[in-house]
């Protein structure tokens, strides 16, 4: 029995390790409609989550049956066969949640872990009937299908449930209080908030006190039967409340409404989500306890997991502990929130996802769709619906960022999310708490007309992203649980050992690509003008933002360049992703001008002009450049014949020129003084000169033969992309020195 007690022992360490895992890819079912509308600080929103889960973890007793007996059937299992179902499980979710968590998508632990039970659980059966020449035909005796399919079946049409509950709801909200909803509160803002928190209240206490490890039968059966008086005094006592704090105070009462259903929400999670972490470790220390009373312990059938059991309220307490440390400090729950939050933004802006056939065809067919139903409607009426969903521009000051999206739609996401997680807890099964909220959160964005044309395909693009993960997390759960299952059956403990290896290098190297990819995104935020509130802040924003640019520009060349000559595929390969980067540099830098040609006063009208020439030379610098490094690592894949002596020559004569002149932009832009452009336009005249010399000896050199049609190709581009580049740095500086004169 000691293997079997440490098997428990790593049962209980790999419980932790997904705790961590876990969280950080379910905090953003109650983080994002907070953070996202900017609620208040996020330290506040952090401890409001935090008391939630250490509530809802006590209320999650009742779910810990679905890990015991809600795949398969215990009865049919010995305890040592059980440990090989648990120790499968628990290795495979850790894997696969890390993974998710370091490309900041967001996927249901929930799935993962259903497929994993049973994916394991028919590994260990195909084997049970394999030993006893059974018929395969019997694998229905050891798996609970009817309770597995309900689950799956729940989970599934929770999303089309979610969905359009989220998009129904928020329809029905802004048609009432408008984008500008602030004068409409004061009305009957308190009613709605009454009905909001009314609901959140009935379904976290009322339906969820079934599960709650510190209540009795008894208590149980007062709250069903006063179930009434419950709901009716929380509206009440809501509905007074919130309306003495629109008469007598300014308190929004949408962000105690979002405060409110994050707490509700975050308890919803922790009540419904906490199996999906400790249910497995719990079961196979169920599992030993039987056994270690029994007189055989490794022959003896778990048909006693078949009983209801309660789990001690100080062992939830200890998981929901757990929960809270790696909600404050893991870095990749921010990164799966992130995700979520921009998906859903009320505006435009750099959008991680890129368009795909599929979801250009999405739009197209529910564009057809919506056209064929505006038809329909009358045209008062459509106009009448177009007006209340007119948006309006939020007043911010310099130090303020701009929300994603309002208190109204956070307010929506979080009642609808919470109440729908909560029916289904009180239910007994175990919905995704993610599907949940993200498809809430999806819904309600459409309805606030998120997604607009210039936006659209890539939100769908990412919604797609994510929906498509979540049917790969349940073809990888069941396929790799049942091969660590097979596994750890035929290899015993070295199986488990080696498993166990490669768990803890693929997580090291996940930790480090989290690492770059953060990195990565950092670099892109600098770019990000999120506190637009002037031009002359815009301005200066923005010519720093071109100096980083230009640098990384003359960096890049000076590397490409320098593997063409040594013909060095790799370094060119890594050079063509530079080209993406500098890309989306530009694209964001000219999304920023265009930000701030909106809020130009008529007095600055003379800017308009030469930001358009700033947004022609930016694109111009990024499309020459990604054109040099194209050809390269294009010419250098193929094996063509390298650059001859004389040619590298000459390319690095107007690099060295180019590399200068790019140098100094880039301080003049960074450090914002003025100076002679004489020098500079010297050197691009030096370049031109230079230029159509060696054009001149390149046309002898192939007149002679000596340089062949693709290798002439490849001069030509360089020099002339290399000529354009210098013609573009300088209209920047012209027109820096322009701005600089009239910002003096």
């Amino acid at each position: 029995m000691d293997i079997f007690l440490m098997a428990v022992v790593l049962l209980v360490i790999l419980a932790v390790t997904d705790l961590v895992v876990g969280v950080s890819n379910d905090a953003v079912n109650f983080l994002n409609s907070s953070i996202g509308s900017h609620v208040a600080p996020r330290y506040v929103i952090m401890i409001i989550a935090s008391l939630g889960i250490l509530a809802g973890v006590t209320f999650s007793s009742g779910m810990m049956e679905v890990a015991r007996k809600g795949i398969f059937h215990p009865k049919m299992f010995m305890m040592p066969e059980l440990m090989i179902i648990f120790l499968a499980v628990m290795l495979t979710d850790i894997l696969l949640l890390d993974l998710f968590n370091t490309f900041g998508l967001p996927t249901s632990t929930t799935v993962s872990i259903v497929f994993e039970l049973l994916g394991a659980a028919v590994a260990v059966s195909i084997i049970k009937l394999h030993t006893t020449a059974g018929n395969l035909a019997h694998l229905g005796d050891y798996i609970n299908s009817s309770k597995a399919l309900a689950i799956i079946s729940g989970i599934l049409l929770s999303v089309v449930i979610a969905f359009i509950c989220g998009a129904f709801a928020q329809f029905v909200s802004r048609l009432i209080f408008t984008f500008n909803y602030q004068a409409r509160l004061k009305r009957y803002g308190a009613a709605w908030g009454g009905v909001a928190l009314t609901m959140i209240i009935y379904f976290i206490i009322v339906k969820g006190a079934k599960g709650a490890s510190f209540l009795t039968e008894d208590n149980v059966a007062w709250i069903k039967t006063h179930t009434l008086i419950i709901t009716g005094s929380t509206f009440i006592v809501s509905f007074v409340f919130l309306q003495l704090l629109l008469i007598a105070t300014r308190v929004n009462i949408l962000k105690i409404i979002v405060l409110v259903g994050t707490f509700a929400l975050a308890m919803a999670f922790a009540s419904n989500d906490l199996v999906n972490f400790i249910g497995v470790p719990i079961a196979g220390l169920n599992a030993y306890t039987i056994a270690h009373t029994s007189t055989n312990p490794l022959t003896v059938m778990m048909e006693a997991l078949q009983q209801p059991m309660k789990t001690k309220t100080w062992l939830l307490l200890i998981a929901g502990v757990i929960m809270v440390i790696t909600l404050w400090f893991s870095k990749k729950s921010r990164t799966v929130t992130e995700t979520e939050v921009s998906l859903g933004r009320q505006d435009e802006g750099y959008e991680r996802f890129g368009s795909t056939p599929l979801s250009r065809a999405t739009v197209r067919m529910f564009s057809s769709v919506f056209e064929g139903i505006n038809i329909l409607i009358p045209a008062k009426v459509n106009s009448a619906i177009a007006g209340r969903f007119k948006s309006v521009d939020t007043q911010l000051t310099q130090a303020d960022e701009k929300p994603q999206f309002d208190l109204l739609r956070a307010s929506v996401n979080l009642m609808v999310a919470s109440a729908v997680v909560s029916f289904a807890t009180s239910m007994k099964l175990p919905l995704s708490t993610t599907y949940v909220t993200f498809m809430v959160a999806m819904g309600t964005s459409l309805s606030d007309q998120a997604w607009g044309r210039e936006s659209a395909v890539y939100r769908v693009a990412g919604v797609l992203a994510v929906i498509g993960g979540w049917f790969f997390t349940a073809f990888s759960a069941f396929t790799i649980s049942l091969a660590f299952a097979f596994a750890i059956y035929y290899f015993e403990a070295p199986g488990v050992i080696v498993i166990l290896g490669l768990s803890l290098y693929l997580i090291w190297r996940n930790h480090h690509l989290h690492k770059t990819r953060h990195k990565e995104k950092e670099e892109i935020d600098v770019f990000n003008l999120r506190k637009v509130t002037d031009s002359e802040y815009a301005i200066q924003n923005t010519f720093e933002h071109t100096s980083i640019l230009l640098g990384e520009v003359n960096k890049s060349i000076r590397k490409c360049i320098h593997a063409l000559v040594s013909e060095n595929r790799l370094q060119l390969k890594d050079s063509r992703r530079d080209t993406k980067k500098i890309q989306l540099w530009a694209n964001i830098i000219i999304a920023n001008i265009f930000k701030t040609l909106r809020i130009l006063q008529k007095d600055e009208l003379h800017l308009t002009h030469e930001y358009s020439k700033t947004i022609s030379a930016l694109q111009e610098i990024a499309e020459s450049h990604r054109d040099i490094v194209i050809r390269s690592y294009l010419h250098i894949s193929n094996h063509h014949k390298g650059l001859l002596d004389v040619q590298i020559r000459e390319i690095r004569e107007v690099e060295n020129i180019l590399s200068g002149m790019l140098t100094s932009i880039s301080e003049i832009l960074m450090q914002e003084h003025s100076m002679e452009t004489t020098n500079l336009q010297n050197d691009l005249d030096k370049i031109k000169s230079k230029i159509q010399h060696f054009d001149k000896n390149q046309i002898e050199r192939i007149q002679d033969g000596t340089s062949k049609t693709r290798l002439s190709i490849l001069f030509y581009g360089i020099l002339g992309n290399m000529q354009k580049i210098a013609d573009q740095t300088v209209s920047l500086l012209n027109i820096f020195h322009d701005s600089f004169k009239n910002r003096r």
